[in-house]
Order: C-alpha cells, then sequence, then structure tokens
C-alpha cells in the first residue's frame, strides 16, 4: 500500500508542476468538444508541536516534554466536466487498515480503505437538486463538515465523536434556494462553505457509520445510515442549521464475527456477537454568525443516543466559539466544549469541560479583507496556537465513543495550503 501511495504522489507532483506552468491556481482547463473540463489539485499539511499533560492522548498520563505530530497530510484533486463534479481527497498520514476488523474495504467497514477521505461523483441539475454518489461527509455536524484546513482552532474537539463522520452513500443537496442567486453553489459543497441567501438541504442514505466514533463493527451490506439537515443563511450574518441522524446496529450485527488485532500475539482473534444491538441516533442544531468585520460566533449543541449500540449510553456535547479578527495578522480564539455521558440506565452522569484558548496568525495573507469568504483565503497559511484547559469530573471521565482532555495540554500547529 505505501509503495502505492509514494506511486500515486509521484504522479500528482507530475500533474502539479504541469499545472503550475499551465496556469496559475493548479488548475488546468481543456475544452473537449462542446464540453468545458477543468483539473484542480489541491492539498494541505497540519504539522505540530504538543506538550503537557494531556497531550499524549488527553489521560494526563505524558511524559514527554514535547511530541512531534502530523494531524492531516492530504493531496487531492477536483474534475468538472459540464455539469458533471467529481471529487478525490486522500490523507497521507492515514493507514488504509486499522484495528475495527479485518474486512476487506478498510478497516472501519464502509466499503472503501480509510485513507481516501472523499472519492465522489456529482451532477449539478441547479443549485436545488445535486446528488452525489461516494464517499462523501454525511450531512450531520456544523463544525465537522467545515473543511479540516478551515477550523477555528487546531483540531476537531471531542464534540466530532458524536457525528456520523464520513461514509459511502448518495446525497441529494441544494443551496441558496428562495432568495434569487446570491452565491455560487459549485456542486462540491458538504457544509455551509459560503455565505448564501436562502434555504438549504441535504439528504443522505449510506452503509453503517463505521467511521464515526460512535458506531463499531461496521460492514458494508449489514445495515445502513441515514441522515438529513435543512439549512438557513443570511448572507454572512447568520447561518443556522438543524440535522438527524441514525445508524443501525451500532455495536454489529447478530451473527457477524468481529476481529481485533493483539499485538502481543499478532494474530486477529475472532468473537461473533449474540445478538443485534441498537441503533444509534443523534440530532444536532447550529448557529454561525460572522458580524463587526472580522468577528465570528458560533454556537452548536449535539446529542447521541445509544453510543456504540449500548441501550441508554447517551452522551451531548455543547460547544461556544468566539473570535475577533484583530487585523489581517492575528486572530483571538475562544472555544469551549461542554460534554455529558450516561453509560446506562440510572448510571451517574459525568461531565468534562475542555477550553480552547488560541491564536490565530496569518503568517501569509492575501489581502486585507475581514470577510468569511477572505478568511478562508488566509487560513492557507496559518500558525495556531492553542492552550486546552480541562475541567469537571476530569478523573471520571469515561465516554463511550471516547475522547476530550482530561489533563491541560497546548499545541502549536502550522498549516500550509495550496
Amino acid at each position: 500500500m505505501k509503495k502505492n501511495m509514494i506511486k500515486l504522489a509521484v504522479g500528482a507532483a507530475a500533474l502539479l508542476v504541469m499545472a503550475t506552468s499551465a496556469q496559475a491556481g493548479y488548475t488546468m482547463k481543456k475544452k473537449v468538444g462542446d464540453v468545458d473540463t477543468k483539473l484542480t489539485i489541491f492539498g494541505f499539511s497540519q504539522l505540530e508541536m504538543r506538550g503537557g499533560d494531556g497531550a499524549a492522548n488527553g489521560k494526563g498520563d505524558n511524559d514527554s516534554a514535547v511530541s512531534f505530530h502530523a494531524q492531516r497530510i492530504r493531496l487531492g484533486w477536483k474534475y468538472s466536466a459540464g455539469k458533471v463534479r467529481s471529487k478525490v481527497f486522500l490523507d497521507f498520514n492515514q493507514d488504509s487498515a486499522a484495528n475495527k476488523t479485518t474486512d476487506a474495504g478498510g478497516a472501519s467497514g464502509i466499503g472503501v480503505p480509510d485513507n481516501i477521505k472523499d472519492a465522489f461523483i456529482a451532477y449539478r441539475f441547479d443549485k436545488a437538486f445535486i446528488p452525489k454518489m461516494g464517499v462523501i461527509k454525511m450531512p450531520h455536524g456544523m463544525g465537522f463538515t467545515m473543511p479540516g484546513w478551515n477550523l477555528d482552532i487546531a483540531e476537531r474537539g471531542f464534540d466530532k465523536k458524536l457525528v456520523l463522520e464520513r461514509n459511502m452513500g448518495l446525497m441529494i443537496s441544494g443551496r441558496d434556494i428562495g432568495f434569487g442567486n446570491y452565491a455560487k453553489v459549485s456542486g462540491y459543497e458538504m457544509g455551509h462553505e459560503r455565505p448564501w441567501k436562502g434555504f438549504g438541504y441535504d439528504v443522505m442514505i449510506a452503509n453503517q457509520a463505521g467511521r464515526s466514533a460512535a458506531v463499531i463493527n461496521a460492514k458494508e451490506g449489514n445495515g445502513n445510515s441515514y441522515a438529513a439537515r435543512v439549512m438557513f443563511d443570511w448572507t454572512e450574518l447568520i447561518h443556522v442549521e438543524a440535522s438527524y441522524a441514525l445508524s443501525e446496529n451500532a455495536g454489529g450485527v447478530k451473527g457477524q464475527t468481529t476481529y481485533k488485532y493483539d499485538p502481543v500475539t499478532g494474530t486477529t482473534p475472532g468473537t461473533v456477537l449474540a445478538a443485534d444491538t441498537e441503533d444509534y441516533t443523534s440530532y444536532d442544531i447550529g448557529l454561525d454568525s460572522n458580524f463587526l468585520n472580522g468577528g465570528n460566533f458560533k454556537a452548536e449543541y449535539i446529542s447521541g443516543h445509544n453510543v456504540r449500540g449500548i441501550k441508554d449510553s447517551d452522551e451531548t456535547a455543547l460547544s461556544f466559539t468566539a473570535q475577533y479578527a484583530i487585523n489581517n495578522m492575528f486572530e483571538p480564539t475562544v472555544k469551549m466544549i461542554r460534554g455529558s455521558e450516561t453509560s446506562g440506565t440510572n448510571a451517574d452522569t459525568h461531565n468534562l469541560v475542555n477550553t480552547y484558548f488560541g491564536l490565530n496568525i496569518f503568517i501569509s495573507p492575501f489581502n486585507d479583507k475581514m470577510n468569511r469568504s477572505s478568511k478562508r483565503s488566509r487560513n492557507a497559511q496559518k500558525v495556531v496556537l492553542n492552550y486546552i484547559m480541562a475541567s469537571g469530573d476530569t478523573d471520571t471521565w469515561k465516554p463511550t465513543a471516547g475522547g476530550g482532555y482530561r489533563a491541560n495540554a497546548w499545541i502549536m500547529q502550522w498549516q500550509a495550503k495550496f
């Protein structure tokens, strides 16, 4: 697999060289018959230095003074031909297999190797009706459907554990509906990438959501997952959305053999599930507002029920984000995530709070504009400084889906995107 990844990287680099010489922006355009085609190469990397007691695993037992880490190293391309759209996005920092199962098609069981982040084909009939099929972010979780290079802090928080993640399936979307044509709708959208004016929606059916931390023992053909989202935008001033999602048999299906690699023996022993497990359900509501020519406020609540198929194992996460761009280089940011978890009927409820105090430094700003679209451009090259303060039930926090810092930590991340 690694050899194939190296070959792919070399081929992509060659394409990038050709694109650079052909046209600025790493894009090649060509007319084939009467059809206009366009190929765009893109990618980004996020390299990090971490420290503090909670840095290694969030549990407060980090021994090293400082550790180095790559959160994402990704390369991809988009291709359009008339109204047809396609996208492939790969992560070179992630293996194609992990320790969930040994089934072919990726460890998560959604049907493709796990290092494939996006791989879909779409057709843009018009802005209100765009079907997509392939590996796509399920339309569930406002923060999760923001691109990884456009985050407010250095990472996604533990609230991400409750969404359905990426999956292989069919999604139908629409944006900018009801108030004319305010902004571009390209057909590649997965969230609220642009400030529109009007309504938007997504509906999706897919395999079991095996990439979600709330779902385990997934396998294509053993069940489905579903998600639906509605949203409303009024320029950059306001974005609101609500979504509901379900993944069948979130702990596995009766009679299914599950596997987990044992690093001590070097074997992969199997166990057979005795009974079908519960469906995982979750709902999410989110608000995003850009104001004061550089200010941004976000709020999001997500609630998960029957986590990993365990009846009445529930988790919630409430987050608030506030930031203000002082100028085109410095943006102080604070994000607070408060989580709660109940492991079963009549069980105690435990709470955890992670508060990120951050500073985003845009080291190569393209302009002095402070609107939302310009911020996306400034995020291409930035340094992120975060200090994470853990509070609450740090000694007893053991959520089924996992995640969260139980001790203080800090992160310095350097991001570059093209």
